[in-house]
């Protein structure tokens, strides 16, 4: 008798409160029974589902109620704001750049709106890491002081960003034009060979003579990129510092970043006013340890703005144990590569669950995935770069295919612009999910339906909820 009950309460609270409307839509399209709102607030949500056969749609908009569910339900606590977001994005690297240059003028004009624009069509990324000299997804081997074998130059007179402006500086000048605001973040693979201890591309330890000119050779990059009107807005110290075999590579270790930090670069930065913020570490969750010792080293840490990290290894609560000892140091997440031979759910899941989800829900202001594009052949890499890195775009000559981790950073870019606040959300092992604040007074939560059914889930405001529902391993985004 009380469910009874219950059934024709809500139904007269539903009558009541809005009235129904079906849109318009395509055939692949779920139809939607839209409720339009008669003072209540409505929320809009966007679903990507694990077959593919929804990339990034809007399902709907939906009208909170007063209701009784059993439905898993979510609720944000606006009142517990917590850290600020940078933006969500990829590694533009020289490869990603190469290819969108080679791309006609129409066809990369739209392609670069669809990708940094803000207009409805578009997808909003706001933060971009790339290297400082080559990455393994370039063609070939560089940096900005190359020389012949036994020269040096500790007076960096032939340094040149000529390497980057074939492609790369152009591009990033365009995106600038379309989002001025962009964050760039610079990381190094390597610092010139004859820096280095081995005198070649792959591995070897930055020599000790050699600390002060490298602190100059990074200087200078910033200064230079600020004379293209590229702004340099975060530094990784070395990318990976603890992976010696990819090509270029560069080891370094916990006291060289702390000694490199407080004698050389941090001073330096200082003297020539430089505000790029410093960051530490830029490789795995699996030792946290290594950012805490070099953020303990109490005269390397005021030039340090926080750490980095990738999830090759390690789990991503990593992010907090650092956050626990460093409260007052900001934390990055910079890299997270899909493969070649993964599957578009899986990668769908595993990324928003822990890139997306996981690495903001552990304190980080930045959530980027790996390389922005690469061609059919997972090229262009230098010799011994990564084979199976697969670009969120494929590009083909004038063709361009989206793959999966466009959708997962653009469930995110899309909808939470950089000066965002996490706020609390109630956490769920079934439907992992992060909340936002975005400038303007949207709330906006991302959530994974980790469960291999279909679930219909409960938005709460204040006393009334509103009912989604998500088809199994989707993720959603929902606005209101």
């Amino acid at each position: 008798m009380r469910s009874v009950i219950q059934t024709i309460v809500l139904f007269l609270i539903w009558a009541c409160d809005v009235k129904s409307v079906t849109t318009n839509v395509s055939p692949q399209t779920p139809v939607v029974t839209t409720p339009v709102s008669t003072g209540n607030p409505v929320l809009s949500y966007w679903v990507t589902s694990s077959d593919q056969s929804i990339l990034l749609q809007k399902q709907g908009d939906i009208a909170f109620l007063k209701s009784i569910s059993t439905n898993p339900t979510i609720e944000v606590d606006t009142t517990q704001e917590l850290q600020s977001i940078d933006g969500f994005g990829f590694t533009l690297t020289g490869g990603s750049a190469k290819l969108i240059g080679q791309l006609s003028a129409t066809d990369k004009s739209n392609l670069l709106n669809e990708l940094f624009g803000k207009n409805a069509n578009s997808i909003g990324i706001s933060y971009l890491r790339i290297s400082v000299g080559a990455s393994d997804l370039d063609e070939n081997v560089f940096s900005y002081n190359d020389l012949a074998s036994g020269q040096t130059d500790e007076a960096l007179d032939k340094f040149s960003l000529d390497p980057d402006r074939a492609y790369l500086i152009p591009i990033l000048k365009e995106i600038i034009k379309i989002n001025p605001s962009i964050k760039i973040m610079g990381s190094p693979w390597s610092a010139p060979v004859w820096m280095k201890t081995n005198g070649k591309s792959i591995g070897g330890n930055l020599s000790p003579a050699y600390y002060q000119t490298y602190a100059q050779y990074l200087a200078k990059y910033i200064t230079e990129m600020k004379k293209e009107g590229i702004t340099i807005d975060a530094l990784t110290l070395q990318n990976e510092p603890q992976h010696g075999g990819n090509n270029p590579s560069m080891v370094m270790s916990f006291l060289d970043q702390a000694n490199f930090v407080k004698n050389n670069l941090g001073p330096l930065f200082r003297k020539q006013n430089i505000q790029t913020k410093i960051i530490v570490w830029d490789h795995n969750c699996d030792n946290p340890d290594y950012p805490i010792n070099v953020l303990n080293d109490n005269e390397a840490n005021p030039y340090i703005d926080g750490s980095a990290f990738h999830l090759y290894a390690g789990d991503i609560s990593a992010l907090s144990k650092v956050h626990l000892l460093h409260p007052n140091k900001n934390l990055y997440f910079t890299e997270q590569w899909t493969s070649s031979k993964g599957s578009f759910a899986g990668d769908l899941q595993w990324h928003v669950k822990n890139v997306v989800i996981g690495s903001v829900k552990n304190w980080s202001k930045v959530a980027l995935e790996w390389n922005l594009a690469n061609d059919a052949n997972f090229q262009p890499h230098t010799p011994g770069g990564c084979t199976e890195c697969k670009g969120a775009l494929t590009i083909a000559g004038a063709s361009i295919t989206r793959n999966v981790s466009y959708y997962i950073i653009a469930h995110a870019s899309k909808f939470v612009p950089t000066g965002s606040k996490r706020i609390e959300s109630n956490s769920n092992s079934n439907l992992p999910n992060v909340a936002f604040m975005t400038p303007t007074g949207k709330k906006v939560i991302i959530i994974e339906n980790d469960k291999n059914v279909s679930m219909d889930i409960n938005v709460k405001q204040a006393d009334k909820m509103a009912t989604v529902s998500l088809p199994a391993g989707a993720v959603a985004t929902i606005v209101w």
